[in-house]
């Protein structure tokens, strides 16, 4: 399964074909120098890094708990980080929805302002970024982890409560390129979140830990 690189297993994922559920740890190389974290399927953990995979396998056998959480629990991240000199990001919920024909389902100006800092700011985690806004909200879309499109809604607080959030995740599934997949990561915390995403058609896949440089 290695061979086919993690832009591989995520797009048979988004698909339907997950790792196989033997409780195995997966270690890919990253897929760019910004790149490295832990993606969790369904008892089959895949850590993108580029530092040695036996220290990788290591290090999780000698995490405390259960080996099936184990790499996405706090003792081997901040190892992970430890020992990469970067910072663990959010543990979030990673969904996937495919695209949808016609236009966004509601009316979005395009941010061309390469400095506005929605732009800087998701431009340190994706390429090809593009930025709309809509009354009271705001929708990012760009290339993330191993090159997939991926999605962030941001919703004004006088706004929300009327289906903004929604509306802008399904935005997105109208202006993916071509005809690929759209992802989107929330925090489990963060209900109303997880509950506009789903509503909007995507499909939890699994669990994912991002290892940026700096400040998430």
């Amino acid at each position: 399964m290695g061979g086919r690189g993690l832009a591989g297993i995520l797009a048979d994922a988004a698909g339907g074909v997950f790792p196989p559920p033997d409780g195995s740890v997966t270690v890919l190389p990253q897929p760019s120098p910004r790149e490295a974290g832990v993606i969790a399927f369904a008892a089959h953990t895949v850590v993108f890094t580029d530092e040695d995979p036996a220290w990788v396998r290591d290090a999780v056998a000698a995490a405390p708990g259960d080996p099936l959480s184990a790499p996405l629990c706090p003792p081997f991240l901040t190892a992970f980080a430890g020992r990469t000199g970067r910072t663990v990001n959010n543990i979030d919920l990673l969904t996937a929805a495919d695209r949808l024909p016609g236009g966004p389902p509601l009316p979005l100006s395009e941010v061309r302002d390469r400095e506005h800092p929605r732009v800087v700011r998701a431009l340190r985690y994706r390429e090809d970024v593009r930025v709309f806004t809509a009354d009271g909200g705001v929708l990012i879309l760009g290339r993330g982890v191993a090159g997939r499109w991926e999605c962030a809604v941001e919703v004004d607080p006088h706004a929300r409560g009327r289906g903004l959030g929604r509306a802008l995740a399904t935005a997105a599934r109208h202006l993916v390129p071509g005809a690929g997949t759209v992802w989107a990561q929330q925090a489990p915390g963060n209900a109303p979140s997880v509950r506009a995403f789903q509503t909007a058609g995507y499909r939890p896949v699994g669990a994912e830990a991002l290892l940026v440089t700096g400040r998430p």
